[in-house]
């Protein structure tokens, strides 16, 4: 998502060390922050953890680092507020859980973002989450493995361009910056993972039928 008018004029005010532009900032991309870290949440950390602490601990962070976004004042300040989001989601868990891993998933690299351990269980966790009541919970568990194989064996990079548009909802532009990838990479490779996944969930016994 390119930048605005409006979101260019306060990105100047930034750079001129306007504190007040960059928490005017925030709060415009506070919504897709949040959705994001309502995707990539550990379950076990919901009731516990507050996706509004999250972002107010990421906030405080992005408001010490600013120097990091000022290095480099042209990227997308949203792709840059979602990776101090992310860094702090990472610290989040580890101060509640300990050495506990989300199926040896709760990785994160500044270059690669999350681990493909850890998207492929986003997916599958918020893809079986209409799947809640007493009767359906085997069906969830058996769909919730055999979702983790055929996830598995998806590109690494399609899974994360997956997650990425379709869950966090970020434009391709955003996504290809992200990703470090074409413009056109990201687009194809989204329109053949969301192939993948509807040939992949029709092939899901009980799956459409609930």
């Amino acid at each position: 998502m390119a930048h605005t008018e409006h979101e260019r004029e306060l990105i100047q005010r930034v750079v001129k060390g306007d504190t007040d532009a960059l928490a005017e900032l925030f709060s415009q991309h506070r919504d897709r922050l949040w959705r994001m870290v309502n995707f990539r949440m550990d379950p076990r950390l919901h009731g516990r953890v507050d996706a509004d602490d999250i972002l107010q601990e990421a906030w405080i962070s992005a408001e010490q680092r600013i120097d990091h976004f000022l290095a480099d004042a042209s990227r997308s300040i949203f792709v840059w507020f979602r990776l101090i989001t992310s860094q702090t989601m990472i610290d989040v868990h580890r101060r509640h859980m300990g050495t506990q891993k989300r199926n040896a998933a709760m990785e994160f690299s500044i270059n690669r973002g999350w681990s493909s351990e850890s998207t492929s269980f986003s997916l599958s966790f918020h893809l079986l989450g209409h799947l809640t009541s007493p009767t359906q919970a085997a069906l969830r568990e058996e769909l919730a493995e055999q979702l983790k194989t055929a996830l598995a064996g998806m590109n690494e990079v399609d899974r994360e361009v997956l997650a990425l548009r379709h869950f966090e909802q970020l434009s391709n532009r955003e996504t290809a910056q992200i990703l470090a990838i074409s413009d056109q990479a990201a687009s194809d490779r989204y329109m053949r993972a969301l192939g993948r996944l509807k040939g992949v969930l029709t092939a899901l016994p009980g799956f459409l039928d609930q």
